[in-house]
């Protein structure tokens, strides 16, 4: 077990330092006890360290890596031929668009906010416009029932539901 957590770390660690890191981790990179005798069973990952994800995953490739007209995913749709392409740089303004949508509906930071969509580029859009503003967002897939969606909305103390 101690290796495989070692191997994780050591994997994560890699990816982590590729990051741009507004607080870089002031501590251990993994602290975690799974053993009762020792204490309280915790697991703490890059503790006080803060980025933006969205930033590191779109702004970072437009700008500094100078990606913007390269694919940021591609999208295949259930019919055949349904499919599109999205470019960093189309992805970044669709963000920032949606973004400032959801801050116009008053999402701030910390704010949670439900999306329930299929699976379609706009969904990615939405994900993403909460990370950029910092909103926890909570995906229910768009084939579950509406007292499942409302279970979740209340469970999670949504402000804002995307659909």
């Amino acid at each position: 077990m101690m290796v495989r957590w070692a191997l994780l770390c050591e994997f994560w660690g890699d990816i982590a330092k590729e990051f741009y890191w507004k607080t870089p981790c002031p501590g251990p990179f993994l602290r975690y006890n799974f053993d009762v005798t020792k204490g309280k069973i915790f697991i703490e990952w890059m503790k006080g360290a803060t980025t933006n994800i969205c930033y590191n995953v779109l702004d970072r490739n437009v700008h500094e890596k100078k990606l913007g007209d390269k694919v940021a995913f591609y999208w295949e749709g259930n019919e055949p031929g349904e499919t599109t392409q999205i470019t960093y740089h189309q992805l970044l303004v669709q963000v920032c668009q949606f973004s400032n949508v959801l801050r116009k509906q008053g999402i701030q930071k910390g704010d949670r906010v439900a999306i329930y969509m299929p699976m379609i580029p706009e969904l990615v859009v939405a994900m993403l416009a909460c990370a950029r503003i910092g909103a926890l967002h909570s995906i229910v897939f768009a084939g579950f029932s509406s007292e499942s969606l409302c279970e979740r909305i209340l469970d999670s103390s949504c402000s804002l539901l995307i659909t």
